[in-house]
């Protein structure tokens, strides 16, 4: 009896022990979680696809409850719109978002400057580069702008990208070089510029530095403090999707896809019935059509290009010689030039794409014009049309009426000389039912 009395009495001391311990703070089997950090990559011009993809994945990583999102970053630059629409994401982000230029030889040129400059912390690998986001200033149908419109443009994205240094607390006077002059800087100047607020070898590097760094994610709202010791890095693949829409929206690509696409058209209508160029060339064509809605496009370049085509389906119709297969090559590369309504090099066809493509397409047109005009001159085989310098014999005297024996076949024919009976004839017309004849030498 004792000793049951000792266990039930040891029992009752166990889960007194066990309930005074829960209810300390911190001491009831709590375990800290880890900070999550995810990552993403961009390294391609600054388009509406990369926008579309920076903000979904800011969305989402706000929502699984990650501790920031760092954004890989090595692009020439892109377009004004996309841009902003990145920078109004990051400044009303749920959570910090980290630029990294990244990895060595990487840059963020032009618009990738203004992205850095408004993300809550902004680093740089070494061997990188930022700066040089001069506007492009163009007009409509590619004309620059007049000079008073060209400043206004200029002190536009001045302000706003000195609005933005301001309240990260960046050097504002060399984001307005780098704005009016072009300015370019080594990410080690940028650093010691305060433009960026990191020199890292790496992602994990980067976060050892930033343990600690207290960010502000939007005006009015508390600091929050960056724990980012022992985080677990989550590396974000882009979806197959994205990737599609992003390398459609390639400047290079999108003009190849028109090309093809339209080649594939001209096939099919020069040969109806052989379906597979028709099918790939409509889907090549509306996959471009998507891809240059994405782009700063001079659809006086588009008409140029489609005016090639029809030019060269016209010499197929009209025995031109040649003359509207010349048209259309230039009307062709006149087009590919004036494509792309700016002077920006990330956003314009390479000529290294340019002048293959228009090479090969200038020689595929050429080649199967080539290939029709000789179809329509050669000798016909069938028909009516046969019969012209077909030779045979007249069966009776040839004058106004008579009859000759050509290719097994008797045949009413007449002539403007009189052919003697048993003569060798010559077909060289036939009117009706009637052959054309002359004497045979």
């Amino acid at each position: 009896m004792e000793q049951n009395s000792l266990r039930a009495k040891g029992k009752i001391g166990a889960a007194f022990i066990l309930i005074l311990l829960c209810a300390l703070p911190g001491i009831c089997f709590s375990v800290e979680k880890a900070p999550i950090f995810d990552v993403i990559t961009i390294d391609s011009p600054i388009t509406p696809p990369v926008a579309n993809y920076i903000l979904q994945n800011i969305e989402a990583s706000g929502k699984a409850g990650a501790d920031g999102l760092i954004i890989l970053l090595d692009t020439p630059g892109g377009l004004d719109l996309a841009m902003r629409d990145i920078v109004k994401g990051i400044m009303n982000a749920p959570l910090p978002v980290i630029v990294f230029v990244y990895p060595p030889g990487a840059r963020a040129a032009s618009a990738g400057l203004i992205i850095a400059v408004a993300a809550h912390v902004a680093a740089m690998a070494p061997g990188t580069n930022i700066g040089a986001a001069h506007p492009v200033a163009i007009g409509i149908g590619g004309k620059d702008m007049d000079k008073t419109m060209g400043e206004k443009v200029e002190n536009d994205a001045v302000a706003y990208v000195q609005g933005l240094a301001k309240q990260r607390g960046r050097n504002e006077a060399w984001v307005e070089k780098a704005v009016r002059k072009s300015e370019s800087i080594t990410a080690e100047n940028a650093l010691r510029s305060k433009v960026v607020d990191y020199l890292a070898a790496d992602v994990r590097n980067l976060l050892e530095q930033m343990d600690g760094r207290s960010v502000t994610l939007a005006p009015g709202k508390e600091s929050l403090v960056l724990k980012t010791k022992g985080a677990v890095i989550n590396e974000k693949k882009m979806s197959l999707r994205h990737g599609i829409l992003i390398a459609l929206s390639n400047p290079n690509i999108a003009y190849i896809l028109m090309l093809v696409g339209l080649a594939g058209l001209y096939f099919e209508f020069t040969n109806p019935g052989a379906l597979l160029p028709g099918i790939m060339g409509g889907i090549c064509l509306l996959l471009s059509f998507f891809a240059l809605q994405t782009l700063s496009v001079n659809y006086v370049g588009v008409l140029l290009i489609i005016f090639a085509i029809l030019l060269f389906i016209a010499e197929i119709m009209v025995v031109s010689h040649g003359l509207l297969t010349i048209g259309g090559i230039i009307s062709l590369i006149l087009g590919s030039l004036m494509l792309f309504d700016t002077p920006d090099p990330a956003l314009r066809v390479s000529l290294g794409v340019l002048i293959p493509a228009v090479a090969t397409i200038s020689l595929f047109f050429a080649a199967v014009t080539a290939m029709v005009v000789k179809a329509q001159l050669r000798k016909r085989y069938t028909g009516l049309e046969a019969m012209v310098g077909e030779e045979g014999e007249a069966s009776t005297d040839v004058r106004e009426e008579g009859r000759v024996f050509v290719k097994g076949e008797y045949w009413r024919a007449f002539s403007e000389q009189a052919i003697a009976q048993g003569a060798k004839v010559r077909v060289v017309a036939v009117e009706g039912m009637k052959l054309k004849v002359e004497e045979s030498k």
